[in-house]
């Protein structure tokens, strides 16, 4: 199956339409943390040195994925999510190569996430791409429900 990406809109009704989707899922995976009635979660303009991307099969969106810097160096990996009907079919890996070369023509030196705990099939998939466990940094410092991963980009030169 052939897969195209995209870099996209993140307020554009495929993004947004992924997005609900995941926090559909999130929200089952952990109820705790979700007060009935909460808002569903948006998504804010790509920032500078951040990129949104999409995975389509045909016209159909499957699949996201996205890079918000933290500072000059260190850029985070958001938005990871793929319809149940595309998993297990290289959509997230493709939609992390893509990311990584991103990160890596932007001059990022390490690419860092953040994901849920019983979200054990994410913790394989990343692991298998290089990514490295790390104590949850930033806003997930205080998450008892928080993984944190980090991988180290090669330069530029050696990319």
């Amino acid at each position: 199956m052939q897969h195209t990406l995209r870099v996209v809109d993140p307020q554009g009704e495929d993004a947004l339409s992924l997005l609900r989707e995941a926090a559909i899922e999130a929200r089952a995976l952990y109820p705790e943390l979700h007060a009935d009635g909460a808002p569903w979660p948006g998504n804010s303009p790509t920032p500078p040195g951040g990129t949104y991307v999409i995975a389509y099969d045909a016209e159909v969106p499957i699949g996201c994925g996205a890079l918000r810097p933290i500072d000059s160096a260190v850029v985070e990996v958001r938005r990871m999510y793929v319809r149940k009907s595309a998993r297990c079919a290289g959509v997230a890996r493709k939609i992390l190569e893509v990311l990584e070369a991103s990160a890596t023509r932007m001059g990022y030196k390490v690419m860092r996430l953040e994901t849920g705990n019983r979200q054990q099939p994410a913790m394989a998939l990343y692991e298998s791409f290089g990514f490295e466990r790390i104590v949850p940094f930033g806003e997930y410092a205080n998450d008892p429900t928080s993984v944190c991963y980090e991988k180290h980009l090669p330069n530029r030169a050696d990319a």
